[in-house]
């Protein structure tokens, strides 16, 4: 791995441990075992690296739930596939952590990807439960676009809760219950 990107991968690690507020420029180069220089070398600053590695963790996220909610199946199948997906639930959502930190939220660059993301899932979930009512899977009272905003607030949501209670159980029973509700709305 080059320096470079040693630099983002230890970001990356920190910001999802840490927040960008509890990640310093030397925990970040003790990490990657870069001295100040090579990280100067490659980045600006903190914000810079930063940036870096949020829109990294966001480029992951985005390929890894396109491609469970692009693949073959039901639009339930494809959405439960997605949710049930293995995750690191007590560590929380690598981005969805990062709402919680204030210098990241009133600093517009680093805000940027972590709204676009969010965005972007919005919308590919709205989109998998349109496909799901145009097959005539789904009940057409769903809401798409609202369907798919509680999809990811209970996603959060979960993740928060399982954190609180150092337990993934509030985690599966989030996921238990939309998919629940999901169900209650498929076409037999």
């Amino acid at each position: 791995m080059s320096t470079r990107e040693g630099l983002i991968e230890s970001t990356r690690a920190l910001l999802w441990e840490r927040g960008y507020v509890g990640t310093s420029p030397k925990s970040i180069q003790q990490r990657a075992g870069a001295g100040q220089g090579s990280m100067y070398h490659h980045f600006a600053g903190k914000q810079d690296l930063a940036l870096a590695a949020i829109c990294r963790t966001a480029e992951d996220l985005r390929a890894g739930a396109d491609a469970q909610l692009s693949a073959a199946g039901t639009a339930y199948t494809r959405i439960a596939t997605y949710l049930r997906r293995e995750r690191d639930v007590l560590r929380g959502c690598p981005i969805g952590r990062l709402t919680q930190d204030p210098d990241v939220m009133v600093t517009p660059a680093l805000r940027t990807p972590i709204e676009e993301t969010f965005t972007w899932l919005r919308g590919r979930l709205t989109q998998v439960v349109q496909e799901g009512l145009d097959r005539g899977e789904l009940d057409p009272t769903l809401d798409p676009a609202a369907t798919a905003t509680t999809i990811v607030a209970v996603l959060q949501g979960g993740y928060v809760l399982a954190r609180a209670d150092d337990t993934r159980d509030p985690f599966d029973q989030a996921v238990a219950g939309i998919l629940g509700l999901l169900a209650a709305h498929t076409v037999a």
